[in-house]
This record gives structure tokens, sequence and C-alpha cells, in this order.
């Protein structure tokens, strides 16, 4: 039970010794509640970022990673590689914006169309990061298959022995077994740090909502 439940459990309290809290007084904790887990959704947005950008720098030197750079790829990854660092720098931003905002509001109606700005502004952002993902998967795959010689060999045998479709269904059914894997373990992970902070604004604009009656 936070600072807020407290006050509001005081507060329903017939007993005088017990002072009572005003309209405001509710809100401006409500407005300090929903501006701290906004802050933090922010703050967890960039260390997220941090994240993959440390991953991906890590694995960059691996035999895989080096064969794939040695690609002529330039024209099909660098362009997606470059519109997603935009993309996310611009949900950045929106996050920020988000938390300044609602820092400033001076009413119950502004802080809960705040409220549902940044819920759908998490939202997209989550889509983002699972439709990047796929499309950057689908990327990787055609750069493969237009310069690996193991897979451009596999292809070829396949062809000659009329087990063209066998390979490339099993293929495709591979990729899409990891990709659905992958995009469970991020779904919990978005689950456990932006749903529950999500959570918790949702129980604010509630609070909002019962102010306003």
């Amino acid at each position: 039970m936070d600072e807020l439940d407290l006050l509001k459990k005081d507060w329903k309290k017939s007993d005088d010794k017990f002072p009572k809290l005003s309209y405001n007084q509710i809100y401006s904790m409500i407005l300090k509640r929903s501006s701290s887990i906004v802050k933090w959704i922010f703050i967890i947005s960039i260390l997220e970022f941090v994240l993959w950008t440390g991953i991906a720098f890590f694995i960059k030197d691996t035999e895989s990673m080096k064969r794939f750079e040695s690609y002529s790829n330039n024209s099909v990854y660098t362009p997606l590689v470059i519109i997603g660092y935009i993309i996310l720098a611009y949900f950045f931003y929106l996050f920020f914006r988000n938390y300044r905002n609602i820092s400033v509001t001076d009413s119950a109606k502004v802080l809960m169309e705040n409220i549902i700005k940044t819920r759908k502004t998490v939202r997209y952002y989550v889509l983002f990061n699972l439709g990047y993902l796929v499309a950057s998967t689908i990327a990787a795959l055609f750069v493969e298959f237009n310069n690996d010689d193991i897979l451009i060999n596999q292809a070829q045998q396949a062809a000659a022995s009329g087990e063209i479709f066998k390979f490339y269904a099993v293929f495709i059914i591979a990729t899409v077994l990891m990709l659905a894997v992958v995009i469970g373990v991020l779904l919990l992970f978005y689950w456990l740090i932006y749903g529950l902070l999500l959570k918790r604004l949702n129980s604010n604009y509630n609070e909002l909502k019962k102010l306003e009656i």
C-alpha cells in the first residue's frame, strides 16, 4: 500500500483525529505518482536500448556476424538499421514529452488525457519493437539466401532432387518457431516491466475518474 492509498484510507475514516483530504490534495498525490511512473517508463526504455546495443556489440565479433557483415548487404540492412534508430529516438522523445506534460499538468481532465497518451505510446513502442524484430529477421534471411554459399548450395541440391518445397517449408517453419519463442520471451519481459507500470498508471486514471464524478 503506497502513500496515496494510506491517505485515502485515512480520509474515509470518520474519526476526527484523522484530517480529511481535499480534492486538490488527492489530485496532487495522483499527479506525483503518475509523473514518477512515466519517468520510469522513459528511463527503462533508455536502459533497454543500452542493453540491446550492448548485446549487439558483444556478438559483433562472433564468426556468424563476421560472415554476415562480409556480405554486400548495405542496400538492405543499413537502411533498416537507420530507420530503426530514427523511430526509437522518436519514441524516446515521446516518452520524455509525456513525462514533462504530466509533471506540469494542472487539471484532472488533462492528466487523464496525458495518461491515455502515455498508454498508447507504450503500446505502439512494444508493437514497433516486435514488428522490427520480424522485419529484421526477414531482411537477414533475404541477405543470407542471396549470399551464403552453404544455403545456396543446399537450395540448389534440394531443387535438383525435387525437394525444394520441403527445403523452404522446413526453413520457414523453423524460423517461425524461433520467432515465436523470442517474441514470447519479449512479451513476458514487456509485461513484467511496462505492463506493471501501465497497470499502476491505469489505477491512477480510475482514481481521477472518481475525483471527477
